[in-house]
């Protein structure tokens, strides 16, 4: 006779202790690191042990902390990928580690793995925020990947630089075209769906004379005028729309 599979007795461990993933995510401006610092510093005020990772590709503010956009600072572990985590952390201390934090978790190629591996068979808590879209509004590294995986996803929003209004989208201010550009206030501008729309149109546009007048001439004087130019233009544009 064919025993029953009992799927309680099975799994039952004292040891085991189930993990979370909760995922952030928002256009550039919208608090996700804000966010981010307010849950993992709840978690260590609650008593759990926390570390903190961002990638090394992020220098904007601080080279050893996650750093908010308005100064708040928080110290962490800066690596190329997540996969390294774990030896440079050390096994010890890893096994006693309650809950992580990923800030600008698009950067992560192997983020998806790594929130599996350590939220399924470690029992950690994942943190992470991370842009859900680039510039182009299309999907940015590995976020919305992990959204099979999350526990929670909470979409935040900002405030449109023109109008005021909701905010759902990233602005590039500039006619560089690479997905990964990383910069502030100088390159980016929180803006609602019009605002977005009419603000690719100027920046297309200007990209396509730009680059005209690359073909025509081939003076100093233009070579120097592209991005400031182009910034200046677009927000006065913008503002009159």
């Amino acid at each position: 006779m064919a025993s029953s599979f009992n799927p309680s007795s099975t799994l039952k461990n004292d040891h085991v202790v189930s993990g979370e993933v909760h995922v952030i995510m928002g256009p550039m401006f919208a608090g996700k690191t804000t966010s981010l610092l307010r849950r993992v510093k709840s978690e260590s005020n609650n008593g759990r042990t926390v570390a903190m990772i961002k990638s090394s590709k992020d220098t904007r503010y601080a080279v050893d902390s996650v750093v908010t956009h308005d100064g708040v600072k928080f110290p962490c572990w800066v690596l190329p990928d997540l996969s390294s985590f774990r030896q440079n952390f050390g096994e010890d201390a890893y096994q006693k580690l309650d809950v992580i934090g990923i800030d600008e978790a698009q950067f992560f190629d192997d983020l998806y793995d790594f929130c599996s591996q350590v939220a399924d068979h470690d029992g950690k808590t994942i943190i992470l925020a991370g842009l859900d879209g680039d510039y182009l509004r299309r999907s940015f590294g590995s976020v919305l990947d992990v959204i099979p995986l999350a526990d929670t996803v909470t979409k935040l929003t900002a405030r449109c630089e023109m109008c005021g209004k909701r905010a759902f989208f990233t602005l590039r201010k500039t006619g560089d075209t690479q997905t990964e550009l990383i910069g502030g206030a100088n390159l980016y501008m929180p803006v609602c769906r019009l605002h977005y729309v009419t603000g690719q149109v100027v920046v297309d546009t200007a990209r396509s004379v730009i680059e005209s007048s690359h073909k025509i001439k081939n003076e100093i004087s233009t070579e120097a005028a592209p991005t400031s130019c182009l910034v200046s233009n677009l927000e006065c544009i913008l503002l009159q729309s």
